[in-house]
């Protein structure tokens, strides 16, 4: 089966965020941009991502008269991030909800065996109940996504969502095999991981150029 027919796989496709996405690839791009670039991504992605939220009437006044409107219960959301990168892409969704709770997960990659290590898992208690969306910029070989879907379902987390802007086909599939019931929304599929387990072509290391570190 082509990858791109799996189920649960959303492949975002509107024209500026292709543009930004190609914006951000770019080894010319400084951090600054670069920031901002994850930033205006997130924002599309969320729009995406967010559009099946559950609604209910509020009463609201207007200058005319009362009235019955729709309204999301913004309480029910959480979004975590995967420390580091994840975190550029936070608040281009507190942008779209800023009433909404934020964990984090911390986890980083073993260089040789590039399998994740767990450094954080920070969640809130009413994890259970809410609607998460992991944030991740990179989806590699799905090792840290799998890691963290398993880290929210141990502590009861059971409506999940992935959101990246750049993932490898290994990475997707690794993923939706092992968690079918997450629905993973990706800005761009990329070619495939070379044999450091990098995106190709993809765009690098992305908490890197997030936040002006080297690669150590």
């Amino acid at each position: 089966m082509d990858i791109r027919q799996r189920k649960n796989l959303i492949l975002l496709t509107h024209p500026l965020l292709k543009h930004k996405i190609t914006l951000l690839r770019s080894k010319e791009t400084g951090t600054v941009l670069f920031r901002e670039l994850v930033k205006e991504i997130a924002i599309m992605e969320g729009y995406e991502a967010l559009n099946d939220l559950p609604l209910h009437e509020i009463d609201v006044v207007t200058p005319i008269e009362k009235a019955r409107e729709p309204a999301i219960a913004s309480d029910g959301l959480c979004f975590v991030p995967v420390l580091r990168a994840g975190l550029g892409m936070v608040e281009g969704f507190l942008t779209l909800v800023p009433t909404a709770q934020v964990g984090q997960i911390g986890l980083r990659r073993d260089e040789k065996s590039h399998k994740p290590i767990e450094y954080l898992c920070k969640l809130p208690a009413s994890i259970g109940k809410t609607r998460v969306y992991v944030l991740d910029p990179m989806l590699a070989t799905g090792g840290s996504a799998i890691k963290a879907v398993s880290l929210l379902k141990e502590r009861g987390a059971t409506d999940i969502r992935f959101v990246s802007i750049i993932a490898a086909p290994e990475g997707v599939a690794s993923l939706l095999d092992k968690e079918p019931d997450v629905k993973l929304y990706v800005g761009a599929l990329d070619r495939e991981l070379n044999g450091n387990a990098y995106i190709c072509p993809g765009l690098g290391d992305a908490g890197d150029r997030l936040f002006g570190t080297d690669k150590e």
